[in-house]
């Protein structure tokens, strides 16, 4: 039986509409991805032992890139910023702007105030009952000072080895360096867990 030409066009133009959909689909995957990837979230990989005990250096996280963009940081969150020196840095946000913040050895106070730090409990319990401090670096002492607007006061959960906003070369975080919130470690597997945000966001 021959075909008329109406049926030669349309077995013609399937294969031709098969792909059209492929390619639309494809785009519309690439532009999810960008979105997301770009967007909203941003892979981030620690390095170096600035936030010990509650980040491993190459610990790999999601960072919520969208947060941001919707309130400001608050206190005990931790951050993704782009420090001067031209490198994302993760650390913990202690003062907000307006905050007169200081540090003496192991007690950060916040508006005169110490401020509970959950997350670095058990390293503090650890260093009372051997008699020595935790925080014992060179940035041990430091004295009071008062956030600006539009900026932060950082500091690395391992007080002793953490360059932070204590470092001239760091210095105070403004808002337009901050890149997001770490939210989710996701490698390696047995690390998998939420970030632990000292219970401040909830504010």
């Amino acid at each position: 039986m021959m075909q008329t030409n109406d049926q030669t066009a349309q077995n013609q133009a399937a294969p031709k509409n098969e792909l059209l959909e492929w390619v639309k689909a494809l785009l519309f995957a690439f532009g999810i991805v960008f979105v997301v990837r770009w967007l909203l979230f941003s892979p981030f990989i620690v390095d170096g032992e600035s936030m010990l005990p509650n980040f491993r250096n190459g610990e790999r996280m999601i960072v919520n890139k969208l947060i941001y963009d919707l309130r400001e940081p608050r206190r005990g969150e931790v951050i993704v910023f782009l420090a001067p020196e031209g490198k994302d840095y993760i650390k913990r946000v202690i003062g907000e702007p307006g905050d007169r913040v200081r540090v003496e050895g192991d007690v950060v106070y916040v508006n005169g105030e110490p401020i509970d730090e959950p997350y670095l409990r058990e390293k503090l319990d650890e260093a009372a009952q051997r008699g020595v401090p935790y925080n014992s670096g060179l940035y041990s002492h430091y004295g009071e000072v008062t956030v600006p607007e539009d900026a932060l006061f950082v500091l690395g959960d391992n007080r002793p080895r953490s360059k932070d906003s204590r470092s001239p070369d760091v210095g105070f975080v403004p808002f337009d360096n901050i890149v997001g919130r770490a939210d989710v470690v996701y490698w390696p597997i047995s690390s998998i867990r939420l970030v632990n945000h000292g219970g401040e966001e909830k504010r």
